[in-house]
């Protein structure tokens, strides 16, 4: 079964533990999930308590605590201090990387971001010939910066004219923040899972900024994103409801093809993470990126969406 996202929604929950499973509850409602389901817990909400056993044991289980701020950008992001069992050898491999390894790995990554990007034109029927010709044009490091050039090109394409991405706006641009922030939780934890540090980046450079490993790792699957909050807008959604965040939420078991067959989005992170180590390792000299770099349209198992349930005020009473 894929993991849960866990969501902390209502103002005022506690999240605990007890025995084996993960505890939410409030004065109105509580519900329990068992935690080896647990995939990451977004927290939105505000005036929430956490105890310390449940921190722990989220961390044990390599289940990040995402905490979110304005409109549902991340602010925080608790992830365990132990990830892998080669953990040592692999953060002293990539600590030592060179600087033309890491802008090579870059190169590597925007090109598959823009033909991501191009993909999800084609998908909306729009074109894509622009973005196509940046992709090949990428080079060591992307100096000529195709990734901006094709972000100034995909964004009116794909969003209309109007559009201008915006962390701090709300709209579409907020259904873009809080699936991004979902999507970067598991590209963490998937980060921390292969025995990296998600601080030691291929090209992000904020120097307050914990988690520049997975903001790399994570852009050549923001369109599976993009899609959705599109579909969204489209269908009339305008603000961050329960639905629109098990919709968003839900790109994590979107299948992409892969060498195994159909691979679910969040599992793509880790065998990219994996590669990302075995570069550093010098045992390959390619990420592995899924291909095509686009979502098949639905996960592989009828029912499977069951498995993205939020722990949400409006949904029962497995909720907070």
């Amino acid at each position: 079964m894929l993991g849960r996202i866990v969501e902390l929604a209502t103002d005022g929950g506690r999240m605990g533990v007890d025995r084996g499973f993960l505890t939410i509850t409030n004065d109105n409602v509580s519900g329990r999930v068992p935690l080896d389901d647990v995939e990451a817990v977004i927290a939105s909400a505000r005036g929430l308590t956490y105890s310390n056993a449940a921190l722990a044991a989220l961390a044990e289980r390599g289940a990040p605590l995402v905490i979110c701020g304005r409109d549902y950008a991340p602010a925080a992001v608790l992830l365990p201090v132990n990830g892998h069992f080669e953990q040592g050898l692999r953060m002293s491999a990539q600590a030592s990387a060179t600087k033309p390894v890491n802008k090579r790995l870059w190169a590597q990554t925007v090109r598959a971001k823009i033909i991501a990007q191009s993909l999800a034109l084609d998908r909306i029927g729009a074109s894509s010939a622009r973005l196509k010709r940046l992709a090949e044009a990428v080079r060591s490091g992307d100096p000529d910066n195709c990734e901006a050039q094709a972000a100034q090109a995909y964004w009116p394409a794909f969003m209309g004219d109007g559009f201008r991405r915006d962390r701090v706006s709300g709209g579409v641009n907020a259904l873009l923040n809080y699936g991004y922030a979902v999507l970067r939780a598991a590209t963490a934890r998937a980060v921390v899972g292969a025995g990296l540090h998600p601080s030691l980046s291929l090209h992000h450079v904020s120097r307050g900024e914990a988690l520049r490993l997975a903001d790399d790792l994570m852009e050549p699957f923001r369109p599976a994103i993009d899609l959705i909050a599109r579909d969204l807008r489209d269908e009339g959604v305008e603000e961050v409801t329960p639905a629109a965040k098990l919709r968003l939420a839900g790109a994590l078991h979107l299948d992409y093809h892969a060498e195994a067959g159909r691979v679910p989005l969040s599992n793509c992170l880790s065998r990219l993470s994996g590669s990302l180590a075995k570069v550093y390792l010098k045992e390959t000299d390619r990420l592995a990126f899924p291909r095509p770099l686009l979502p098949i349209a639905e996960p592989s198992e009828p029912g499977s969406r069951d498995d993205l349930d939020h722990e949400l005020g409006a949904h029962g009473d497995e909720a907070a």
